[in-house]
């Protein structure tokens, strides 16, 4: 039976899913949306894969990103400003969390590049709920060293006239190097309330980004840009 990616981009209606909160409000949210151990990441801004062969692995690994080939084995990144990637291939899917620091770091093209040696290379991607240009106001040295590996288009303005970092920009040059189409969610964590955002709040909270692969069927919340699972019937 073929296997198919399934993915969630949290919200504050999911709850707060920061590793370091309540454990049993924790656990709850997380069955709520994969009842599986998760894999889930100390993340340390840089780009260390994990790769996943059993629910639950590596979880409070110090990595940045994670991959699986494995049936029902949810993998997770957690983010409030940063960008979450994932990224999907036939029988893989992959998960990167994407600060300017992993960006520089290539956290982006080393997730693609497990999932290659896998044999299972990325064929889409998704970037969800990130702090966009506008509102991410930038030191000019951090903006030249994610210019100096992405070019000059990651560089913005934010709605006050300062100089900013266009991490979704950074994200799909990422993308386009690779050869992998990228669907840009086009959400502002500082923007949305639904979203938690460290920069413009001092939110706490984290949303998630889960991943998991399934036997192949529809599934009732389907992630934009990743084809919807048909049943052998259809």
């Amino acid at each position: 039976m073929a296997l198919a990616p399934h993915a969630r981009f949290t919200d504050r209606r999911h709850g707060d899913l920061r590793i370091d909160g309540d454990p049993a409000a924790l656990a709850a949210r997380r069955a709520a949306l994969h009842p599986a151990p998760w894999t889930w990441l100390r993340q340390e801004h840089g780009d260390r894969v994990v790769v996943v062969t059993r629910p639950g692995e590596h979880a409070g690994a110090a990595a940045d990103a994670a991959v699986t080939t494995t049936a029902g084995a949810p993998i997770a990144v957690h983010t409030a400003d940063c960008a979450p990637v994932l990224l999907v291939g036939d029988g893989a899917v992959g998960v990167a969390h994407a600060g300017w620091r992993g960006l520089v770091a290539g956290v982006v093209e080393a997730t693609a590049a497990t999932m290659a040696d896998l044999g299972h290379p990325p064929r889409a991607a998704t970037l969800g709920g990130c702090i966009r240009a506008r509102c991410y106001e930038f030191g000019e040295a951090d903006l030249a060293r994610v210019a100096a590996r992405y070019g000059p288009g990651v560089a913005a303005t934010t709605a006050w006239g300062t100089p900013a970092l266009d991490v979704a920009a950074a994200v799909r040059a990422a993308c386009d190097r690779l050869g992998v189409p990228l669907d840009d969610l086009g959400i502002c964590t500082a923007c949305s309330g639904d979203h938690h955002s460290h920069r413009a709040r001092a939110d706490r909270g984290r949303q998630a980004l889960v991943a998991w692969l399934a036997e192949a069927g529809p599934d009732p919340d389907p992630v934009p840009g990743v084809p919807v699972p048909r049943s052998a019937d259809e």
